[in-house]
């Protein structure tokens, strides 16, 4: 199973990001695999949200039923689910922000490869490269078309 990361639901849908034909594209693929299941991890929708609301990130920023709509056409596809917490999350949390010392802002980071860990994800695609310090969560930037095409 592939899982998305934020910046590439958010490149998906803003049409003004430079990045969004790409990101677009990559949704579309994951949509259309006949075998398969991609996830978008529960954190990363929330944080979509809030990015793509937001005034100060976005002028204009999308009015929250277009954001919901984008969701619900993702949701829409009979191979993608949501992913979250299992009980055993802190368990995983620890072990990834222990060795690598995470703290600040990357625990974010920690959670959702924590997510991804938790339910059996293949890989995360993601054009943050801060998922890299996460050594057993595979990553594939999919901006760059040679890695998912």
């Amino acid at each position: 199973m592939i899982a998305v990361d934020t910046n590439l639901l958010v490149y998906a849908h803003r049409e003004d990001s430079p990045h969004h034909r790409m990101a677009f594209d990559a949704i579309i693929h994951l949509a259309n695999r006949r075998s398969g299941n991609w996830a978008i991890p529960w954190p990363s929708l929330h944080e979509f949200l809030a990015v793509v609301t937001h005034p100060k990130i976005y002028d204009p920023p999308s009015p929250i039923d277009v954001a919901f709509a984008s969701i619900d056409q993702w949701l829409n596809c009979a191979n993608c689910r949501l992913i979250g917490e299992s009980e055993f999350h802190l368990d995983q949390l620890k072990s990834l922000c222990h060795p690598g010392k995470i703290k600040g802002p990357k625990i974010h980071d920690a959670r959702i490869a924590a997510i991804c860990l938790q339910n059996d994800v293949d890989e995360l695609w993601t054009a943050d490269r801060d998922f890299s310090l996460f050594e057993t969560l595979k990553t594939k930037n999919p901006l760059v078309r040679d890695e998912w095409s």
